[in-house]
């Protein structure tokens, strides 16, 4: 049996210091052009205490972006601006992969080059989701997705040479390895999902084979550059989100893709299952359920590398139990790091954890409810325990 704080090696060469992942989340801090910058170097930095970090999901061309102000990693001031993070986060001892994704159909007119259609594995638009982009009036907030011209055989082909540049633009930004984002209904789900796909072309969904052949694709353009003990893949089986229709066939691709990767010898799988009807994250509908556990305890048959499994863990309980099951090896966190910059610390010592205010988490108010959590100190802990209160950061 695993304690959550041992340490783990990743294929046979990444080291980690706990079995605690910081989940990839969506922060919008970057500059102009979606550019890194030192605020988000800080951020990561201060959160290296995890036993893996996996940034926020990164835009491997300007024609993946469905959401403003997040990061790209096809510019070289993306690339310099990515080094700053990577940088101190390994001055602070933490090991960082950069989560990279195309959103495909979840996308907007006005966040594509020259206001084109976003790009989608069909015509089909997520009839009831949300993108992150400017209104009409101008302001940011949560407007329905567009809706997406169908891709064309040769567009992609030419995108697994896109993300082939990306990961190599990662290595040269100094992280220790890349996840591939083909979960929550972006491009790769909209591919990998056997209702959507009704393509019939050698990308099409007749043929578990032919609906998984672009991520597969993809997957050996990352191993090529970084090596397979440096690549991550991130799934939501089963996962409605983005108005993902519900797929007869998940259960069969799920099992193939772990096959697939195994014989790839690709270093982590990346298990989360997401029910969110309104699709997007303000919904009040929003939960993270636990995957069956007999579903993991096929994949754990169909796969060799580690398990990553995210899902509403918010304390210690919860993770070593889901550990014990023997069924995953790393525990993701998401939101309880938005405040807790040194949350393996406090899960260890059984400090109280501080809260966020949800209406940070996408803002353009520099370090407010991004940076200025401090961290729990003994004495502070013990005595916020001793009286029972607790430690949440006060709000602006």
């Amino acid at each position: 049996m695993v304690d959550l704080f041992e340490s783990q090696v990743l294929g046979a060469t990444v080291a980690l210091k706990s079995r605690i992942v910081m989940a990839p989340m969506t922060r919008t801090r970057t500059s102009e052009d979606d550019v890194p910058n030192d605020l988000m170097a800080t951020y990561y930095g201060q959160r290296a205490g995890a036993g893996l970090i996996v940034t926020e999901a990164t835009d491997v061309a300007p024609s993946s972006k469905g959401y403003a102000l997040t990061p790209g990693i096809h510019t070289d001031a993306q690339r310099q601006g990515w080094r700053l993070v990577t940088d101190e986060v390994h001055r602070q001892g933490g090991t960082i992969f950069m989560q990279i994704w195309h959103v495909g159909r979840m996308a907007h007119p006005s966040l594509m080059p020259d206001g084109e259609a976003p790009w989608g594995v069909t015509e089909d638009r997520a009839e009831h989701s949300d993108v992150f982009a400017h209104g009409a009036d101008g302001r940011l907030g949560f407007i329905r997705a567009g809706t997406p011209r169908r891709l064309g055989t040769d567009d992609v082909s030419a995108l697994v040479g896109t993300f082939a540049q990306a990961f190599a633009n990662a290595r040269q930004a100094g992280f220790d390895g890349v996840e591939i984002h083909g979960a929550n209904g972006y491009l790769f789900d909209q591919f990998m999902n056997s209702a959507l796909n009704t393509r019939t072309d050698r990308y099409g969904g007749g043929h578990v084979e032919d609906r998984t052949r672009f991520l597969m694709e993809v997957v050996d353009a990352a191993v090529r550059e970084l090596g397979p003990g440096r690549v991550g893949v991130r799934l939501s089986p089963f996962g409605k989100y983005n108005s993902m229709p519900a797929d007869p066939l998940a259960e069969e691709t799920l099992l193939h893709v772990c096959e697939e990767l195994g014989r790839r010898s690709v270093a982590y799988l990346h298990l989360v299952y997401q029910l969110m009807p309104a699709g997007n994250m303000e919904s009040s509908e929003f939960k993270e359920r636990h995957i069956d556990h007999a579903v993991l305890a096929r994949v754990r048959a169909a796969f060799p590398g580690t398990i990553i499994w995210c899902g509403g863990f918010t304390d210690r309980e919860s993770a070593q139990a889901a550990l014990d099951t023997g069924l995953v090896d790393l525990i993701a966190f998401g939101r309880p790091y938005i405040a807790n910059p040194d949350l393996a610390e406090r899960l260890k010592h059984g400090w109280p954890p501080a809260e966020a205010d949800p209406s940070t988490y996408y803002t353009r108010r520099g370090d407010v409810g991004y940076t200025d959590f401090p961290a729990c100190s003994t004495a502070a802990a013990h005595a916020q325990a001793d009286r029972g209160g607790s430690s949440r950061h006060p709000m602006p």
